[in-house]
């Protein structure tokens, strides 16, 4: 902080120094290691109470802040996050909560009930608080298993340990549109709404006991079109998950009603191509209706995601209606199409353009930052030009049966959606059961040809690529792969 110039110290002094000497303290520490089995208070925490408001964020930069301190009792925390530096901030009634609950290992259905809250709200009180560091958790139980991977993982350990599980969860075959490239139009009954609860239950279980968070990706069909859509989103938001919705534009009321009740932290809607081109896949009328839809999102504040789905006819189109959404939408993504259900009958892109592509398309995000990558096939590229890579697919390359999961409206599990890949029921079946299962660990696996790949930990090609093909999809790498890039020393 800057030093007072006048003679005479101001009053809040003496303050200030003992908040400085516990900063001081807290930066001194060691690295504060997490716990193996419960959750504990950051050790290096300390509670400084101070008579004036505002000493945090004197502290905390080199300049004056705008508002000077001013007369005010607080607590301020005082503490050292794992692999960060020393920190302060005035300590909220949330926080002061948080450590309250682990101090006297209170189970959060309790501390829920006793504050009259969905058990939710406390779990995300408490993920706030291990986000910060003032808590401690132990590790996530979803790693790699590194057998399955064969190659050297020093330096990999990020994209091995996933803190989050994702339910993609297909509420519904009813749709408003008739995409030519729809995976399944199959008709299958819907879950009763009772057991469409106790799937939440189960995975809010699982979640816990993997020590993950849990997220609900609501899709369908078009999952708006659900008959009790609004009250399973309640439900979610209620046991404390991520909300994502993959849906078709929709009027202002069913989103605003979304909002109420918790915001999606994405809602995706799909574009096929230039106008002409996407109305021909998606319906008259589609391509305009998802701009005006993408501007309100925007309005409401809702993050708006748009992918599209790759093939020979609009590989050119791609980087054009990536310009024309610049600003109008807060991500862009392609996925290959999929060879299989509906999608059969359309071009895939040919292997030797799809190279090209993939050149063409990191160039643009040098100039274009709503363009963002998703594709596995990325990492090899990146990988042999020395560009840091990243985590693919699901963020652990291909994520199938590690960290999320495909439930259909009858309660059928796939580990993807992309193809067909059952592996279990949840009308007869826990999700650890389905999880565990030999079936599930052969998607996690990957394909054999992968094994010892350089970029293996961020990519495995993609599976549903290579079923569409007719290959393998456990032993048979990507179609697509160019091969395997050589390992940098």
């Amino acid at each position: 902080m800057p030093k007072p110039t006048d003679a005479k110290a101001p009053p809040f002094a003496a303050d200030l120094a003992r908040l400085e000497r516990a900063l001081s303290e807290a930066a001194s520490a060691p690295d504060p290691e997490l716990p193996a089995e419960a959750a504990a208070v950051n050790p290096t925490l300390s509670v400084v109470r101070v008579g004036w408001r505002g000493l945090p964020e004197l502290v905390a930069s080199d300049a004056p802040p705008a508002t000077p301190p001013g007369p005010g009792e607080r607590l301020v925390l005082v503490w050292k996050p794992p692999g960060g530096e020393a920190r302060a901030k005035a300590a909220a009634p949330e926080d002061l909560l948080a450590l309250k609950i682990v101090v006297e290992g209170i189970p959060p259905e309790d501390a829920a009930r006793e504050g009259g809250v969905p058990v939710g709200r406390i779990e995300t009180i408490l993920g706030r608080a291990q986000d910060e560091g003032l808590v401690l958790a132990p590790p996530p139980l979803l790693r790699r298993d590194p057998r399955q991977l064969g190659v050297d993982l020093r330096g990999w350990e990020e994209f091995l340990v996933a803190p989050v599980f994702t339910l993609q969860w297909h509420l519904t075959q009813a749709c408003d549109l008739r995409c030519r490239h729809c995976y399944d139009r199959s008709a299958r009954d819907l879950l009763p709404y009772a057991e469409a609860v106790r799937v939440l239950d189960d995975l809010h279980r699982f979640c816990r006991q993997r020590r993950v968070r849990g997220h609900v990706t609501f899709t369908g069909g078009n999952p708006l079109l659900h008959p009790r859509f609004l009250d399973l989103y309640r439900e979610a938001a209620d046991r404390g998950f991520g909300l994502t919705v993959l849906g078709n534009p929709s009027p202002r009321e069913p989103i605003e009603a979304l909002c109420a009740i918790h915001p999606p932290e994405v809602f995706q809607v799909s574009l096929e191509g230039l106008e002409e081109h996407n109305d021909a896949i998606r319906g008259p009328g589609h391509f305009e209706r998802t701009l005006e839809f993408l501007d309100l999102l925007r309005e409401l504040g809702v993050f708006s995601m748009v992918m599209l789905t790759l093939t020979q006819d609009n590989v050119d189109q791609v980087l054009p209606l990536a310009e024309l959404l610049r600003g109008r939408v807060d991500r862009f993504h392609f996925n290959r199409l999929s060879p299989v259900g509906e999608g059969a009958g359309l071009p895939v892109v040919p292997r030797e353009r799809y190279r090209a592509f993939l050149e063409e398309y990191l160039a643009a995000t040098q100039t274009n930052p709503m363009l963002g990558l998703k594709d596995n096939l990325f990492n090899p590229l990146r990988y042999q030009r020395g560009e840091p890579v990243f985590g693919g697919c699901t963020g652990f390359g291909c994520g199938a049966a590690f960290n999320f999961l495909s439930l259909l409206p009858d309660g059928e599990v796939h580990a993807c959606r992309k193809f067909p890949s059952p592996i279990g029921n949840l009308r007869v079946q826990s999700l650890a059961e389905i999880y565990d299962s030999p079936r599930a660990a052969g998607y996690r696996a990957g394909p054999s040809a992968c094994r010892g790949c350089a970029v293996r930990p961020v990519c495995g090609g993609c599976l549903a690529s290579a079923s569409g093909f007719g290959l393998d999809a456990f032993e048979t790498r990507d179609p697509y792969c160019a091969g395997r890039p050589q390992i940098r020393s």
